[in-house]
């Protein structure tokens, strides 16, 4: 069962979204099969073997998340995080103004899946592999 001391530890190692798929990967070392991120607040609850869950509680206060969301302006923040240009926290902010409520990481898959707040998929990404 994984703790979350260990998910922090794992996340500490992330600067920017160039370090997700070895996140990812250490992620999947831990046992957590998906987990949810919510954007508004930071709270994520994640998935195990054996349908173990753990939640992570809020990281920060609610922030706002555009009515009307648009695919391009996240594809365009998503990619310069990818490029290392925007920290995690940034990029919420930058997500939350591109109408994402809150994506979905299934490591079995290797996915990643964002989602407005009328619960529709915005954009689905392959995570690469370190």
């Amino acid at each position: 069962m994984f703790t979350i001391e260990q998910i922090k530890t794992a996340h500490s190692k992330v600067k920017s979204g160039a370090d997700f798929p070895s996140y990812i990967q250490e992620m999947k070392s831990l046992g957590i099969k998906s987990y949810q991120h919510f954007v508004s607040d930071g709270h994520i609850p994640y998935y195990g073997v054996d349908d173990f869950t753990l939640a992570a509680n809020a990281k920060w206060s609610p922030i706002e998340i555009a009515e009307k969301s648009s695919i391009e302006m996240l594809k365009h923040y998503l990619s310069i995080h990818q490029q290392g240009q925007t920290d995690y926290v940034s990029f919420c902010k930058q997500a939350a103004e591109s109408g994402v409520e809150k994506w979905i990481v299934d490591i079995g898959k290797m996915t990643c899946a964002y989602y407005d707040k009328m619960e529709k998929e915005m954009l689905a990404e392959i995570i690469p592999e370190p």
